[in-house]
C-alpha cells in the first residue's frame, strides 16, 4: 500500500494551527509539526506546541529563527545556535525523538548543511528529516492541493511538506485528505529512510556528499 507522511513546517501558528489540529483530529490522523524555535517564546505559541503535542502529534525543530540555509551562512556559532537554541525552547516537547528539519527554500542540496551543522546533528543524535513532495503552498496556495494529488503516484511512499501560516492554503487540507483517504493511500506518521540523511545521530553514506556545504572553515574568529 503506498504511503504519505504528513509534516507542517513554519509554525506555530495561532488562528491556523488549531485549523490544522481539528483536521486531523477529525479523521484520527497524526502528523509532525516542524516548528519554529522564536515562535515557542510567545504564550499562545507554546500553548500551541502543547496541544500538538498532546495530541498525539510529533514536534520537530526547524531551526531558530527560519532564516537563511545553514550551509550559507559562513558563521560557525550560528550555525550551530540555530539547532541547538530551537532544541532548548522545545526542550521536553520533542519526542520521541530529536527530528531536524533544514531550511532550504523547497530545494535539497548541499546548501542545506554546513559541517558545523551537520556534526552538531550528528553528535547530538538528531534524525534529519527531508521531503519528497514540496507543492510551494505558502508562495502559491491557490491549487496546493491538486498539485499534491497529481504527483502522489510518482512515489510509493512520499513525505509531504506544507505550511500552518496564514496564506488560506490550509482551507484545502480536509478536502485534500479525503481525496487521499478515497485513493486508498495510507497517512503514516513514520518517515522513509530516503528522506532521513541522518537517522538517531548517524549519517547515511550519501551525508557529505548531497547535503553538506564543501566551504572549509579554517577558523573562527571572535568578531566572525
Amino acid at each position: 500500500m503506498a504511503k504519505l507522511t504528513l509534516t507542517f513546517d513554519n509554525g506555530p501558528t495561532p488562528g491556523i494551527t488549531e485549523q490544522v489540529l481539528d483536521t486531523l483530529a477529525d479523521r484520527g490522523l497524526k502528523a509532525t509539526f516542524f516548528v519554529i524555535g522564536e515562535k515557542l517564546a510567545s504564550a499562545a505559541g507554546r500553548e500551541l506546541a502543547e496541544r500538538t503535542r498532546a495530541e498525539g502529534h510529533w514536534l520537530g525543530n526547524h531551526t531558530m529563527t527560519h532564516g537563511e540555509p545553514l550551509g550559507l551562512l559562513e558563521d560557525p556559532r550560528r550555525e550551530a545556535a540555530e539547532i541547538t537554541d530551537a532544541q532548548a525552547a522545545l526542550g521536553e516537547l520533542s519526542a520521541p525523538a530529536r527530528y531536524f528539519r533544514p531550511t532550504g527554500h523547497g530545494s535539497v542540496g548541499p546548501h542545506l548543511l554546513s559541517r558545523t551543522a551537520a556534526d552538531v546533528l550528528t553528535s547530538g543524535g538528531y534524525t534529519m528529516v527531508l521531503w519528497s513532495l514540496f507543492v510551494r503552498d505558502s508562495k502559491m496556495p491557490e491549487g496546493w492541493a491538486d498539485r499534491a494529488l497529481q504527483r502522489l503516484p510518482e512515489s510509493q511512499w512520499h513525505v509531504l511538506v506544507v505550511h500552518d501560516l496564514p496564506t488560506g492554503a490550509m482551507d484545502q487540507l480536509p478536502g485534500f485528505l479525503d481525496a487521499v483517504d478515497s485513493m486508498g493511500i495510507e497517512i503514516a506518521q513514520e518517515f522513509p529512510e530516503a528522506c532521513t540523511p541522518i537517522r538517531g545521530g548517524q549519517p547515511s553514506a550519501e551525508l557529505d556528499d548531497l547535503y553538506v556545504t564543501r566551504r572549509e572553515i579554517s577558523s573562527v574568529s571572535g568578531d566572525h
